[in-house]
């Protein structure tokens, strides 16, 4: 017969509870700040659920009345240099750790709140109620807080987005070896979020730390716990990942704060990240100032049994027993809570003219002006100030190298001069610097800044996104196929492009994105795709596309400059090519936004970027039209060269854009559409573009051919251009 052997994991995973001797053990001190928290926070809630039911909250007001006991306990256990974010359902965590860090010796319940206390009360209601004094100048509102000087880095609206950013801020304490720790707030729903369970064995096997807390307030919208998983203790994840965890009453804000302490010395110990999972209860629906019963999803019954749990009277009752705080000094407390809500919604708050008695409308000053809208969206590249730049032309002696030599030294050179970069991505670490060379040498040079990740793009592409949001380090992230994109497409467009607008415009996210496009390698559909077309959708996203190596080190070298995110693409078939490089000096980098002419010419403007401006140059030698070929190098809107594009296309009145990847996700679309709005009375036909085909490559050689644009589709189209007429 078999033999079977009970197995166990090897980190603990316990039920921690605390009994009347832990009540009366607490610092009198601890127990009045937990108590100044939770009922100004309570107080500030049901103040922003009443603005939503005056309609003065636009969108969502997630209310976190009833779990206070969880942010309160867990961030009194924190320093100010401590870092957490947070989800959608986060004014509580936010709150408290704004209050730590303007009073770390704690809110006297007995006395008058300080000038840091109101200022803070006021820019986040601001904030949620959109206004230009908030944290983001309204942007952000009451799902996207953020305060950075407090450690507040940023609650989110995307269920489990914020879980592998808080891991880039974890990897920014260790390598500053600072002691401080980074604590991620999240809920139910998204602890089975694939971005949250990639980021669990990511910051297991790095030994981050990193505190995932748990909310398991039971219900996400009206769906339970017990509905969604087989297994509802969902601390009983941890383990399973080599991290230890507790699960606690988080409606017992002593037992939070007892559990929290021992996470934090364990993380600051080295012991790697910590899971605690708070069981909490939210008293009202998903969104607005009815409970959950209103929705039948709830009965009165259970709603009243938690209620009768509260964390603000058991803490009480002990203030009383312990004659701490008496109930008539509880009542003064409460009052004076009351009273400066009552006086912040009077800074920002005016009776509507006109209206009915009580009806109040936003004064308008508080307002951001509309011309706000799109400022932020990207930085104004002021970095570049002072940087020598050079192209082609006037750099001097150049060298013949391989394409990806050039890849590899740039990035040595780079690492060498600023040990603030940081390159991280599948097999980076190893194989001669990854599958195709890329980062050849630099594990060795650089061991503990080349980080050979997991299989986990949406884990360490929001690591990395991290990393960039904290302004220490300056990530460099390698996708080994440009597709892999769509895995993490959360974290590049939701998170890493939108951050910087999302929370007010002024922080910068300098990353760096590698992507390989592999169309014609014989890696199908799901290893080929050019995605320059889906990225020039996203505002935030700078773009670069290197077809030489001169090209790629200058441009790199941009990139690594730049306060934005920025995509470079790199095309396999360029890597074992060989051209112009730097001779010796490796430090120039190439202008934001200047294309390069490859060749001049006047019969028609030819648009194209990276492997295919080769195969341009070739079509228009075989058919000897007389072409303007154009080298974009920046694809973005925002950095793309008009002034090369416009002065060729008055000079030569038509235009082709070329491109090898498919029609459906093809660059030259919303190009195309631009050049007609901008030029349209020098056009004398409609713009013209080459493509791939409708379908992805398939891995059949024959079939892969057909499906990308190749020299022989560049020279038809070349030859119907030219047809009317000799214009060469």
């Amino acid at each position: 017969m078999p033999e079977r052997r009970p197995l166990t994991p090897d980190q603990p995973w316990v039920e921690f509870t605390v009994t009347d001797a832990d009540w009366d053990a607490a610092a009198p001190e601890l127990l009045t700040s937990m108590y100044s928290q939770l009922i100004l926070i309570r107080t500030f809630e049901q103040y922003v659920l009443q603005l939503a039911a005056e309609g003065l909250v636009h969108g969502p007001a997630h209310s976190s009345i009833g779990q206070e006991g969880g942010a309160v306990g867990s961030i009194l256990a924190l320093r100010t240099g401590d870092t957490v974010n947070g989800s959608h359902r986060g004014h509580h965590q936010f709150l408290a750790k704004a209050l730590a860090h303007v009073e770390p010796k704690g809110i006297d319940p007995t006395a008058d709140y300080s000038p840091e206390v109101r200022d803070v009360v006021l820019r986040t209601l601001a904030e949620i109620c959109g206004l230009d004094r908030g944290w983001s100048h309204g942007r952000g509102g009451s799902m996207h807080l953020q305060w950075k000087q407090a450690g507040a880095i940023g609650t989110n609206a995307i269920v489990g987005g914020g879980v592998p950013l808080a891991a880039g801020s974890a990897w920014a304490h260790r390598r500053a070896d600072t002691g401080a720790v980074a604590v991620t707030y999240f809920g139910d729903g998204a602890i089975n979020i694939g971005s949250t369970l990639e980021t669990f064995n990511l910051a297991a096997a790095w030994r981050l730390p990193l505190c995932f807390f748990v909310e398991n307030n039971h219900y996400a919208v009206s769906t339970t716990v017990d509905e969604s998983t087989a297994e509802p203790r969902l601390s009983a994840r941890g383990p399973g990942f080599g991290i230890r965890s507790w699960r606690v009453d988080g409606m017992n804000v002593l037992a939070v704060h007892l559990a929290m302490r021992e996470a934090v010395e364990a993380m600051r110990a080295g012991d790697g990240p910590t899971l605690v999972e708070a069981d909490v209860y939210r008293y009202y629906h998903q969104n607005g100032p009815f409970p959950g019963s209103a929705f039948r999803y709830r009965t009165r019954q259970e709603e009243d049994s938690w209620r009768a749990r509260d964390p603000i009277t058991q803490l009480e009752g002990h203030l009383a027993r312990r004659g701490i705080l008496s109930a008539a000094q509880q009542k003064v407390a409460l009052d004076r809570a009351n009273q400066l809500l009552a006086e912040t919604g009077g800074v920002l708050l005016e009776p509507a003219p006109g209206g009915k008695p009580q009806e109040r409308r936003i004064r308008p000053a508080e307002w951001p002006d509309p011309a706000f809208v799109d400022v932020g969206v990207r930085g104004d590249l002021s970095e570049f100030a002072g940087v020598r730049t050079a192209d082609r032309d006037d750099y001097g002696t150049t060298a013949t190298m391989k394409f990806v030599d050039a890849v590899a030294r740039v990035m040595d050179r780079r690492m060498a001069t600023d040990e603030r970069i940081v390159v991280m991505g599948e097999d980076v670490h190893r194989l001669s610097g990854g599958t195709n060379g890329a980062t050849r040498g630099l594990k060795e040079t650089y061991p503990d800044r080349v980080l050979g990740t997991p299989i986990s793009e949406n884990a360490f592409a929001g690591l990395g996104g991290g990393l960039a949001l904290d302004g220490r380090y300056r990530p460099v992230v390698e996708f080994m196929y440009a597709d892999f994109m769509w895995v993490a497409a959360d974290q590049l467009f939701n998170q890493i492009g939108k951050a910087r607008h999302m929370f007010g415009g002024d922080d910068p996210v300098p990353l760096v994105l590698r992507a390989k496009v592999a169309m014609g390698t014989g890696y199908g559909s799901q290893h080929s795709m050019d995605p320059a077309g889906v990225f020039a959708t996203a505002a935030g996203w700078r773009i670069v596309a290197p077809s030489t190596p001169f090209d790629y080190v200058g441009l790199m070298n941009s990139a690594l400059r730049c306060q934005d995110p920025v995509l470079v693409l790199e095309h396999v078939d360029l890597y074992p090519t060989t051209g112009e490089g730097p001779a010796g000096d490796w430090d120039y980098c190439l202008p934001v936004g200047r294309a390069a002419v490859r060749r001049t010419g006047s019969a028609v403007t030819v648009l194209t970027y990276l492997a295919m401006t080769g195969t341009v140059l070739d079509a228009v030698e075989q058919t000897g039209v007389d072409a303007e070929v154009i080298d974009l190098r920046w694809l973005d809107r925002a950095s793309i060269d008009w002034d090369t594009i416009g002065a060729s296309v008055r000079k030569t009145n038509r235009v082709l854009i070329a491109e090898q990847g498919a029609l459906g996700t093809s660059y030259g679309g919303w190009l195309a559409d631009e050049i007609h709005r901008r030029w349209f009375d020098w056009l004398d036909a409609p713009v013209e573009r080459v493509t791939g085909g409708v379908a992805s490559p398939s891995i059949s050689k024959v079939l892969e051919r057909a499906a990308i644009a190749g020299t022989v589709d560049v020279a038809r189209r070349l030859t119907e251009l030219n047809g009317g007429g000799d214009r060469g």
